[in-house]
């Protein structure tokens, strides 16, 4: 039996494991973008349409399933979810037509909504604030490994073996993981790690609150505004990279199915995988000193990678891309490390699941148009230019940081940053 402080790592390693799932389901469809836009005639904007049809449901559960996360068993929604949207992405080799595509992502959206406010919730009980960043740190580097093997795989199995044989095999796999992990992860006490007693959840407390009162509360923070806003524009910037970056491989260095979905993602992710590990290092040392450290290390990722983002859609040049996707991966992995910790600083520990439930609604709803957006505008202004202006985007993000910062984290104690 693992003690405490093993089983705390452990709990991060599994969790690593499903959110690489959740990410490499959702990722799986863009690589194969140029094969169902010849096999089903699809247009850009429909392509974009099947993207963000994910994208809009998962948003629009978003708050429910962080209210539902703070009240009932985490782990039963993350392993329920895991099986649920793993049968979906299975399933989704079985389309033959554009609207059932957009069905199934779309119940692939509701069924992987759930994940994240648990998961978060959860291991914020088994990490106090000393190793709370360098978790979540780490258990964001799944992500990136996640996009390069849904995009990597997805691509070259599609190019050998047809675009539906990979959905076959990840939904499968994550099916496994979910039995595996009914017997492994345990559910901690809510609220253990934190130092003040006070904080921790009581039953009742929670049990009687709706999800409507629970968001009120949180927006009385002023901070939050801030971080969702800025939430919503970085992942913006992503979903534009995470949807169209291998379609836009394909058509303007013409490589192939594969190359185009590795190079499209794994440069840029592996990247991201540096910059989060060494996100979660500096804030966790930063914070220490003043209250919005987390935050102080955000605006340094956002600041970092606007170059990047304006040189990727600009250059003509192959080895340029590479270095300008890496680039932004890095800066971009600095910015992720901390999207969760950052919130928990200014959230009440009763409400960090609809909280993240929150956050990860609007920024996935505002991110859920992108795709939509470039595949609209790339007819009239061309790719190369679409992508190139998310670096203004990258830069507003990084300004209102900045200005959240100096404004409401100076002197407030913990969770009583500025209401109105």
């Amino acid at each position: 039996m693992l003690d405490g402080k093993s089983y705390r790592w452990w709990v991060v390693v599994m969790l690593w494991f499903v959110c690489l799932f959740n990410y490499a389901d959702r990722q799986a469809i863009f690589s194969v973008f140029p094969l169902l836009k010849s096999e089903m005639g699809l247009s850009d904007v429909q392509l974009g349409i099947v993207g963000a049809s994910f994208m809009w449901v998962y948003a629009l559960i978003g708050p429910m399933a962080g209210w539902l996360g703070d009240r009932l068993s985490r782990k039963a929604l993350i392993v329920g979810g895991l099986i649920f949207w793993s049968v979906i992405t299975a399933a989704t080799a079985l389309c033959g037509t554009y609207w059932q595509l957009v069905l199934v992502r779309a119940l692939g959206g509701l069924g992987e909504a759930f994940y994240f406010p648990a998961s978060m919730s959860l291991i914020s009980d088994y990490h106090g604030k000393d190793t709370r960043s360098r978790a979540m740190s780490f258990h964001q580097s799944s992500v990136y490994a996640g996009t390069i093997a849904g995009g990597a795989v997805s691509g070259l199995v599609g190019q050998y073996y047809g675009w539906r044989s990979s959905f076959v095999l990840f939904g499968s796999l994550g099916v496994v993981l979910g039995v595996v992990l009914v017997g492994l992860l345990r559910e901690p006490k809510r609220g253990q790690a934190e130092e003040s007693r006070s904080l921790e959840l009581g039953t009742a407390a929670s049990g009687s609150r709706g999800v409507g009162a629970d968001l009120r509360e949180i927006f009385k923070n002023r901070m939050v505004f801030v971080l969702v806003t800025v939430f919503i524009g970085a992942n913006f910037v992503a979903m534009i990279f995470l949807s169209w970056m291998p379609s836009f491989l394909f058509r303007k260095f013409n490589m192939s199915l594969s190359m185009a979905g590795l190079n499209g993602t794994v440069y840029l992710q592996v990247a991201s995988v540096l910059g989060v590990l060494s996100g979660g290092l500096l804030a966790d040392a930063l914070v220490r000193r003043h209250r919005g450290g987390r935050m102080i290390t955000q605006a340094m990722g956002l600041f970092g990678g606007v170059l990047f983002c304006f040189l990727t859609g600009w250059t003509m040049s192959v080895l340029v891309i590479v270095a300008a996707m890496a680039g932004f991966g890095y800066f971009k992995g600095l910015y992720d490390a901390n999207i969760w910790a950052s919130l928990y600083d200014v959230v009440d520990v009763k409400k960090r699941a609809v909280a993240v439930g929150l956050m990860n609604s609007l920024g996935w709803l505002g991110g859920g148009f992108a795709p939509v957006a470039i595949g609209a505008a790339s007819a009239r202004f061309g790719m190369s230019a679409c992508i190139s202006a998310t670096s203004a985007v990258y830069l507003m993000a990084g300004l209102l940081l900045a200005w959240g910062i100096l404004h409401y984290m100076k002197s407030e104690a913990p969770h009583q940053a500025k209401a109105f």
